[in-house]
């Protein structure tokens, strides 16, 4: 094989996003997401009513994400956590390996390479084996069909999208960000007609308003495709209902801002600086619908750092195109000498040993992560000596309840904050901080059994509460038993 400098680069970019994206699977929501796919294959049912709380039992669930569960399950049960890791590794990499096939090809490798690398930085923190990450990958594929279309104008490239939407409604509620994008490349396609209209006082020709009327039509055929699941029209209602959810805004950490004095977000900042400052001075003006779509999902980043991935994925190849306007580098297509060939051959193969060192090395962190996040230690304990009672949970350790406990233990609550809703979550809240009443509120429940941190309002409550013992008790966890 011929290798180029063009092509060593490229190589070692996507290995070096691939080795980033490996880690252990820390995310809390993906214990209950791994039992629901295991309840899912043992009842061949898909669940519309909860099944894992004693507090919400029989309370509808809108299970929008039962495909990426089943996949989630089958890969555990085919690998293990290696291969989850492996697999979601893959579909970080794959989205950015799309993004940087919708860079503009004159900044491709360099320019290109800096830009998605500096978006894959700002994504770091929001990655994982989670669900999320697979509606990452499909809005790479949307975005990827729609740039395809605006070039060539193929009506068959934009058959793939409906047909996409019955998958991806499936496997997550981002679906929606679908729609988004399309309706905002004929907003884009809309506002390049009324500059038509306006500038160059002419209405547009037949060939301009062909492409707005094909992604029309494209629209038009994914709203009723998402219509394509078990949930029926509920899941067109499902995402906003979540977006307007004051207490998941408040107390759920992904739906925060990003945090710009913590250092993990300063490529963020860095990608936002860089898009202004290349914005000012790039030489070639941008069309409409990149502007729209920088805007839009630049507003989504800066209110909830869930979203940054998404802002990532649109903004890199728009500030590629600027500061290769600006800085022109050359591709470097010539083949490599044959000493610095046979150096770049020995590179790669100790970059592929590298890979699958840390690929092993992080499968093995598996088990230290579990134990040093969840209460590995006090959940060992109450299952083999199984005191009675309803269990009182922390709600980020809802989870690994129920994918450890369940169906012996159902929980209090867990990261399905839909199913709980505003109500219940600041009266969870109530107790947790171990405010005035929180006994009352237990009793009501019937809750004999607590399982908290040691640090925790509700800990120091229950210490200084002559109606509670302490059954079991670790650095991470404690155990509380209602005395009878």
């Amino acid at each position: 094989m011929r290798l180029t400098i063009r092509q060593l680069f490229v190589f070692l970019l996507f290995i070096g996003i691939f080795l980033m994206t490996l880690r252990p699977i820390a995310d809390p929501d993906f214990w209950w997401h791994l039992r629901t796919g295991e309840l899912i294959v043992q009842t061949r049912a898909i669940p519309h009513i909860d099944p894992f709380s004693f507090t919400k039992t029989g309370t509808p669930w809108v299970a929008h994400e039962w495909l990426t569960e089943l996949i989630i399950y089958g890969l555990y049960r085919l690998g293990g956590y290696a291969l989850l890791i492996l697999v979601f590794s893959i579909v970080i990499t794959g989205a950015f390996l799309l993004t940087y096939l919708r860079t503009p090809s004159p900044a491709r490798p360099y320019i290109a390479g800096f830009c998605l690398l500096l978006g894959a930085l700002s994504t770091a923190p929001t990655w994982g084996v989670r669900p999320q990450m697979l509606s990452l990958l499909i809005t790479s594929i949307f975005l990827y069909f729609l740039d395809v279309y605006i070039k060539q104008q193929k009506i068959k490239t934009l058959i793939w999208l409906p047909l996409i939407t019955v998958v991806w409604v499936n496997l997550h509620a981002g679906y929606l960000l679908g729609l988004a994008v399309v309706a905002i490349y004929i907003a884009g396609w809309a506002i390049d007609i009324l500059r038509t209209l306006i500038v160059e006082k002419r209405g547009p020709y037949k060939q301009e308003l062909y492409p707005i009327l094909n992604l029309c039509a494209a629209l038009a055929l994914c709203i009723p495709a998402a219509l394509a699941n078990p949930n029926g029209y509920r899941i067109l209602l499902y995402p906003f209902e979540t977006l307007t959810s004051p207490s998941m805004a408040q107390f759920i950490q992904e739906w925060f801002s990003p945090d710009f004095h913590q250092i993990i977000w300063q490529p963020l900042a860095v990608l936002i600086l860089a898009l202004i400052g290349a914005g000012m001075l790039g030489r070639k003006s941008l069309s409409p619908t990149k502007i729209l779509l920088v805007v839009a999902f630049g507003y989504l980043a800066l209110r909830s750092m869930r979203n940054v991935p998404l802002f990532a994925i649109v903004a890199a190849p728009v500030l590629a195109e600027q500061i290769d306007s600006l800085i022109h580098l050359s591709a470097g297509t010539g083949e490599l000498p044959r000493p610095i060939r046979w150096f770049a051959g020995a590179l790669l193969v100790l970059v592929l040993m590298i890979t699958g060192l840390r690929f092993i090395q992080v499968a093995r962190q598996q088990i230290k992560t579990e134990a040093d996040a969840y209460p590995k230690q006090a959940v060992d304990w109450i299952a083999q000596n199984k005191p009675a009672g309803n269990l009182y949970d922390t709600y980020a350790w809802g989870g690994y309840l129920i994918w450890r406990l369940y169906p012996d233990y159902r929980v209090f609550i867990d990261g399905r904050a839909d199913v709980y809703g505003d109500k219940f979550i600041y009266d969870y809240i109530n107790i947790y901080r171990g405010q005035p009443g929180w006994d009352a509120s237990l009793a009501a429940a019937e809750v004999n059994l607590v399982l908290i941190e040691p640090d925790s309002g509700l800990a120091n409550a229950i210490e200084q509460s002559s109606g509670w013992r302490i059954a079991y008790q670790d650095k991470l966890s404690i155990v509380f038993e209602r005395i009878p």
